[in-house]
């Protein structure tokens, strides 16, 4: 069985899980997660080009997410593919990225048996916002939600902090200097706004993913030093 058992710890080694959008911030920490649970065996990760990852549980799929094959059997799945639509070039590459790519990935992986999905959203993210990025963020979660799922797990963080340049991703448009404001006026700041380390969003949904029953939000004042608590290392 791959999800968590009756007392919400995993069988140990019998885990098999998807991630969508290893090359990303939170992506790569949720790979580099997943790959050190002791309760997880396989690791799938679905890439548009090759990457230079390794590790006994990790297998790379490179695909085309416009024409998915058929997916790796598993039973759980993370979303976090996401871009930007100063990187994409218009509103509509972006929302082929964020929603068209995330939806058809959750689909498919529900033909492979996953029942539960781990999703990188955002802060504000809302079916009915006038913003187009914060509506197509809520519109993918609600797609998601008339999934047949034993549980959707909904990460909404707000600023991510990490080193894009690491992962060769180009730095976006005013988030240096947002997260050097952060900086100043962290302790000004109401938790939920504060800039967030992408290790942080991984530990949170790699906890809560195999555990959680139905919908569950995880706001960004949540996940803040998820990475750092004890039991989330063990």
């Amino acid at each position: 069985m791959d999800a968590a058992g009756s007392d919400g710890k995993a069988t140990a080694g019998t885990r098999s899980v998807l991630v969508a959008g290893a090359s990303g911030l939170v992506g790569r920490a949720l790979v580099a997660r997943l790959c050190a649970d002791p309760g997880v065996a396989a690791v799938h990760a679905l890439v548009r080009r090759p990457l230079e990852l390794r590790h006994p549980k990790l297998q790379l799929h490179v695909v085309d997410f416009a024409a998915l094959p058929a997916l790796p059997a598993a039973g759980e799945a993370y979303l976090a593919l996401g871009t930007t639509i100063a990187v994409a070039g218009s509103r509509e590459a972006f929302r082929a990225v964020d929603f068209d790519a995330s939806l058809a990935v959750a689909r498919a992986a529900l033909a492979a048996g996953v029942r539960r999905i781990g999703l990188v959203s955002a802060m504000g993210a809302d079916p009915h916002s006038r913003v187009f990025y914060s509506r197509t963020k809520g519109e993918l979660e609600q797609a998601l939600s008339a999934l047949p799922l034993d549980a959707l797990v909904v990460a909404r963080p707000a600023l991510l902090l990490g080193d894009r340049g690491a992962l060769g991703q180009p730095h976006r448009h005013g988030e240096h200097l947002a997260a050097r404001l952060d900086r100043w006026l962290r302790p000004l700041l109401p938790a939920r706004l504060r800039a967030i380390a992408a290790d942080d969003v991984a530990a949170a949904l790699a906890w809560e993913v195999p555990r959680a029953s139905g919908p569950t939000i995880l706001e960004s004042a949540r996940m803040q030093g998820a990475s750092a608590a004890p039991h989330r290392n063990a």
